[in-house]
């Protein structure tokens, strides 16, 4: 592979610059629809906003009160952001006074049995969804599945790859190379992914509600009568108290080829658990999981990044991937920004372009153990006490500190913004924006909610719902063009429509289909979200 500066000089030229800035986005936002009352909503997933099943811009995702808002694939920034403000005004302006919590960490929840499970109709392919979804009841706990975040859908243009493949020694065919190339990124994102909770993670606090009777080592602090806080945490959500899966740990599942990758996904949704096998599977006629496997079905592989490819019809995620290669990059270590009405802002996309560029174009030699160890280590130390003071990682087993390696990534994601500014600053006046928190850790998401609640006093619940009242105000009062409307009146209508032409062309039962769906026959109607 080229080296960083022989990367960045094949895109100097005017017509290669313009190739670097197409690029390729999507955005699925979660958020957990509240109660008046502040507790969270238990009802069902508003019919007005369609069919979860087939809606293509409105799902669920764990739970019926787990939202999650998609945009299509965009190349302007502004655009994506404009529709996906759209469908959270469309889905506010239905949710009849419910709102939208504001951030990643959950609400106030009391009998975790409340927690209402996604459901999708009666079909076999609904009844798959709830099924794995009733399975990680079962293995984890319905708390940590109501934990909301942000996942960002990055590619680069046709024009990117043509330009590096004819530089390259071309010794493998284009779709391979391509495949090559995402994990390389993939490989630099996983040693450089502590930057994500360092300057967006935003969840350093949570309710005390969320621990319940879970055993922890972790010395809270607590703020105010409900709030639980650790010094300087940055991303309570990618903790082990958060999104995360124990029995994962076992698997070998390495990004150093796509083939390696596949290998490791198809051994683990066969690899046998022990710890699983004793919930049971199917128990007095009723399916509590659909295997008891480490992993149920692929999706259930917990990782801050995925490679992604649009599947077909009946077609499994690593089945798409072996089909064609890598399409696109899933990022999945996005906290909900509170800040923003829809989670997230165009100041975050432009670093997250600069952050994907740069991993594309450094050098990505292979990790191994001792490496998975030390990027294993750097993710916790800076989720757990990213803003403190002079924290030191581990850099290719050398210590540096937290602060001067944040700068060398930045250094080199500078020289990449200048190339797609051309004559504008966005990207540059991005960058300059986040630099001021690798100098003041304070500047952070995560010591920006931190400031806020030490300032007024407020236990972060109570602040969260002044802020999912504001942004419901806000997003109830949006404007909605005449033509935006009817767009998403259609597709509610088609959705329910098409969900009932799924569960009407039934013709095999529950067993049989999951028995075709395990036996990778092309009977299935569709893929599971």
């Amino acid at each position: 592979m080229k080296s960083f500066d022989e990367t960045l000089a094949l895109f100097a030229d005017e017509n290669s610059r313009q190739a670097l800035r197409t690029m390729h986005r999507g955005i699925e936002r979660e958020a957990l629809r509240i109660a008046p009352d502040g507790k969270l909503a238990t009802t069902p997933h508003p019919p007005a906003l369609g069919a979860a099943l087939t809606h293509s811009r409105i799902t669920t995702d764990y739970s019926e009160s787990l939202m999650e808002f998609i945009t299509p694939v965009y190349e302007d920034i502004n655009q994506m952001l404009t529709g996906l403000t759209e469908t959270h005004a469309y889905a506010v302006q239905h949710l009849d006074g419910e709102k939208l919590w504001p951030v990643s960490m959950p609400c106030y929840v009391g009998d975790e049995r409340d927690i209402p499970i996604s459901w999708y109709g009666t079909s076999n392919t609904g009844t798959l969804k709830r099924t794995y979804r009733k399975g990680l009841t079962y293995r984890y706990g319905a708390l940590m599945q109501i934990i909301a975040g942000v996942h960002f859908n990055f590619s680069v243009d046709d024009a990117v790859w043509q330009r590096l493949y004819q530089h390259s020694d071309k010794q493998l065919p284009l779709t391979d190379f391509i495949s090559e190339r995402y994990f390389d990124l993939i490989r630099n994102y996983r040693r450089l992914v502590w930057v994500l909770p360092y300057l967006f993670g935003a969840s350093p606090a949570l309710c005390r509600s969320f621990l319940k009777e879970q055993q922890t080592d972790l010395k809270f602090l607590q703020h105010g009568q409900g709030t639980l806080y650790l010094p300087y945490a940055t991303s309570l959500r990618m903790s082990d108290l958060g999104y995360t899966n124990k029995e994962q740990e076992t698997l070998s599942i390495n990004y150093n080829s796509l083939n390696e990758y596949l290998s490791g996904i198809k051994a683990a949704i066969k690899m046998p658990s022990k710890k699983f096998a004793d919930i049971g599977v199917e128990v007095d006629g009723e399916y509590r999981q659909l295997n008891a496997n480490i992993l149920q079905i692929e999706n259930e592989f917990y990782a801050p990044i995925r490679a992604k490819r649009v599947v077909k019809r009946g077609e499994k995620p690593s089945e798409a991937l072996s089909r064609a290669g890598v399409q696109y990059i899933e990022v999945r270590a996005l906290d909900v920004n509170p800040f923003s009405p829809i989670g997230i802002n165009a100041c975050q996309v432009r670093f997250l372009d600069l952050f994907l560029l740069y991993c594309l174009f450094t050098p990505s030699p292979i990790i191994d153990d001792v490496g998975e160890k030390e990027l294993a280590a750097n993710l916790k130390a800076v989720v757990m006490e990213g803003r403190k003071p002079q924290l030191t990682l581990n850099h290719n087993q050398q210590a540096i500190t937290l602060q001067q390696w944040l700068g060398d990534v930045f250094a080199g994601m500078r020289r990449i913004a200048a190339l797609i500014d051309g004559d504008g600053k966005e990207y540059l006046q991005a960058l300059d924006y986040w630099q001021q928190a690798v100098v003041d850790p304070e500047m952070t998401l995560s010591g920006r909610i931190w400031q806020t609640l030490a300032d007024t006093g407020l236990d972060h619940g109570t602040w969260m719902r002044q802020l999912s009242e504001q942004y419901y105000q806000q997003l109830k009062q949006q404007p909605l063009s005449d033509a935006v409307t009817a767009s998403f009146d259609a597709e509610t209508a088609a959705s329910l429509a098409q969900q009932l032409r799924i569960e009407q062309a039934d013709t095999l039962t529950f067993d049989e289909y999951l028995a075709a769906y395990f036996g990778n026959k092309q009977s299935m109607d569709e893929p599971v979200h």
